[in-house]
């Protein structure tokens, strides 16, 4: 599913097809109510990049601060009401511009949209005679507000029936974005094969005595260059010890020869996410006891894709990690004992202490639950997930010989489950030790495009 070619967008019908959806899954005589993000102050009179709520996002393409989102079912598909803030020729002469109620309505497909300035006077209304309300819950602390006050005063009116009943709208919500469209899909490809590009432009530029921040400023400048603004998450350039944790991101040391680099770094493109780690040798070549190791993670994760097949449940992928990395720690002697017994007993758990992957999507940990009624989730088409194994040897672990000791590895794919297999969306990322080396001798090109 290649990036290359028309960029890839998510069309009018198809959010107006997700509204449609959503509103089939509510009950009848109800409504739902989806807030957009607000804007987050950053110090005294600046804020930081607006980012939209990414279920608002999901069910209107729209992507300004101050709006609701108001799903009325019933009728054929239902009806969409949009409140957002009105064109002000003077604050978009500051702000930029705004669509406006007016243009809303045909952009956005909706029935119809009013100003924000106006919900006190519409919503209530609106809310009169439901037998259920459906929204975020404990999200955004103004609304919960504003919608507990509409109810007190339709609840104390004469001859009220009461309030209706208060549901959270996230379970529907997380179960209709689980499962991606091929316009999603296509978008989720772009921001992988442009992480992508960045992962091997930091592999080129990557020698000993730059700092780690110098590596993040090459995926930065890698994803704003090709139109992906912002990243998914705070970018991770740990080198030596470094590695070991988990989410580091402070990246401020000085990168030494002979130690390993963990990057893991992925932008978002269009609303949607890329997560991708690649570790590989600050020098160019891996030494003995980094390749060992690394291949070990390597076989894991290749291991784990395989076992990303629709009608597996979600825990097989890890399942097969587990397995491979408990060996590979025991041929390494690493771990002593019977493979069995050491799974069971969670030995791995010493050096391989997460699970294998998460949902990816919108967000980096992505909407979706992992199990049903209990039992792990059997994989379906239109699911992506990470598959991400790694080995983080501590550097005080005296049980093991000294070569093996600080070095943390992971590797870090996106892979989609479709109706013909598996895609790996990251497969651009050179993975394999010989991939790697060569990438890091000949990649130098890259820089300079």
């Amino acid at each position: 599913m290649s990036s290359s070619g028309k960029k890839a967008v998510i069309s009018k019908t198809e959010y107006i097809r997700r509204r449609a959806r959503l509103m089939a899954e509510l009950a009848p005589d109800s409504l739902a109510i989806v807030s957009s993000a607000g804007e987050q102050l950053r110090s005294r009179d600046t804020f930081f990049p607006f980012r939209q709520d990414s279920d608002f996002l999901y069910l209107s393409g729209f992507e300004e601060p101050e709006a609701l989102l108001v799903l009325v079912p019933g009728r054929t598909q239902g009806e969409t009401l949009l409140f957002c803030r009105e064109c002000d020729a003077e604050k978009e002469m500051w702000d930029g511009p705004r669509l406006g109620p007016e243009q809303a309505v045909q952009r956005l497909g909706l029935s119809d949209a009013f100003p924000i300035g106006d919900l006190d006077d519409i919503l209530p209304g609106l809310l009169e005679g439901r037998e259920r309300i459906y929204f975020p819950m404990g999200r955004y602390a103004h609304l919960d507000r504003r919608i507990r006050s509409y109810l007190q005063n339709i609840t104390e009116a004469p001859g009220s029936k009461g309030a209706p009943e208060m549901v959270d709208l996230d379970y529907q919500l997380r179960e209709l974005r689980l499962i991606k469209s091929a316009q999603e899909l296509r978008l989720m490809a772009q921001a992988a094969e442009i992480s992508a590009t960045a992962h091997r432009r930091a592999m080129a530029r990557c020698q000993p005595g730059l700092y780690e921040y110098q590596l993040e400023a090459t995926l930065l400048h890698s994803f704003v260059d090709a139109g992906a603004r912002e990243t998914a998450y705070p970018t991770i350039v740990g080198s030596g010890r470094n590695a070991l944790v988990m989410h580091y991101c402070s990246n401020q040391a000085k990168m030494s020869d002979g130690d390993l680099v963990l990057v893991d770094a992925g932008c978002e493109y269009r609303g949607y996410v890329a997560d991708i780690t690649r570790t590989y040798p600050v020098n160019g070549r891996f030494n003995g006891a980094q390749k060992a190791l690394y291949e070990i993670v390597l076989s894991a994760q290749l291991a784990a894709i395989e076992r990303v097949q629709a009608g597996n449940h979600w825990d097989e992928p890890h399942i097969a990690s587990v397995e491979v990395i408990t060996q590979g720690l025991v041929d390494l002697g690493l771990l002593q004992g019977d493979l069995v017994s050491l799974i069971e007993a969670g030995a791995y758990q010493r050096f391989y202490m997460h699970r294998v992957g998460h949902w990816l999507g919108m967000d980096v940990h992505d909407v979706g639950d992992y199990r049903v009624h209990g039992a792990w989730r059997q994989l379906e088409p239109g699911m992506v997930m990470t598959i991400e194994p790694g080995i983080y040897v501590p550097l005080n672990d005296k049980s093991v010989a000294t070569e093996f000791r600080g070095i943390g590895i992971r590797i870090e794919d996106d892979v989609a489950l479709t109706g013909e297999g598996v895609e790996v969306l990251s497969a651009a990322a050179p993975k394999s030790v010989e991939e790697i080396e060569y990438a890091m001798r000949h990649g130098r090109d890259l820089l300079t495009r």
